[in-house]
């Protein structure tokens, strides 16, 4: 007997074992491999899908937070764009309302300018009357102090009235 060259019996013997071990395995085994590996081959194509399906969701968010991250820049820009109007506005108005109210003071300053004036010009005109009605009075007295000079004076007084009816 040879280790290197089998005898006929031992591989007819080996083969018919071989044979039983196959078809026992063809009948209840390899079934059973090929359900699981048809069933892990599944669950790794519904893992590839449900991955495709998740990236292709991960690329819709990520547009719609670019989107939403836009929008946000915008309404941002928008909102700053109204605040510096806002604020040019309040500026606006807070210089009108000073103009308006410095030209109130103004015109009321000059108002009362004007009252003063008058009344200062008033005041004069008083006294100015006063001191004519006062040298009046002291030339008349002055030159009308003897009779002579009265009755002359009355005498001219009368003659300038008379003309002035004729004319």
């Amino acid at each position: 007997m040879s280790l290197l060259l089998p005898e006929a019996g031992l591989l007819f013997w080996m083969l018919l074992a071989f044979g039983v071990v196959f078809l026992v395995l063809y009948k209840y085994g390899f079934p059973v491999i090929t359900s699981m590996i048809d069933a892990r081959k599944q669950y790794i194509d519904d893992a590839l899908n449900d991955a495709k399906e998740a990236k292709a969701r991960l690329a819709g968010i990520e547009e719609e937070c670019n989107g939403l991250i836009n929008d946000a820049r915008e309404n941002q820009a928008k909102m700053l764009r109204e605040a510096v109007a806002a604020k040019e506005q309040i500026i606006t108005e807070a210089r009108d309302k000073a103009a308006t109210e410095t030209e109130k003071m103004i015109s009321e300053a000059k108002k009362q300018i004007e009252r003063e004036r008058d009344e200062a010009l008033d005041s004069i005109r008083t006294e100015v009357a006063k001191l004519s009605i006062s040298i009046a009075e002291k030339i008349v007295r002055k030159e009308l102090g003897d009779s002579d000079s009265q009755q002359r004076y009355i005498d001219e007084l009368i003659d300038e009235t008379m003309n002035e009816r004729k004319e």
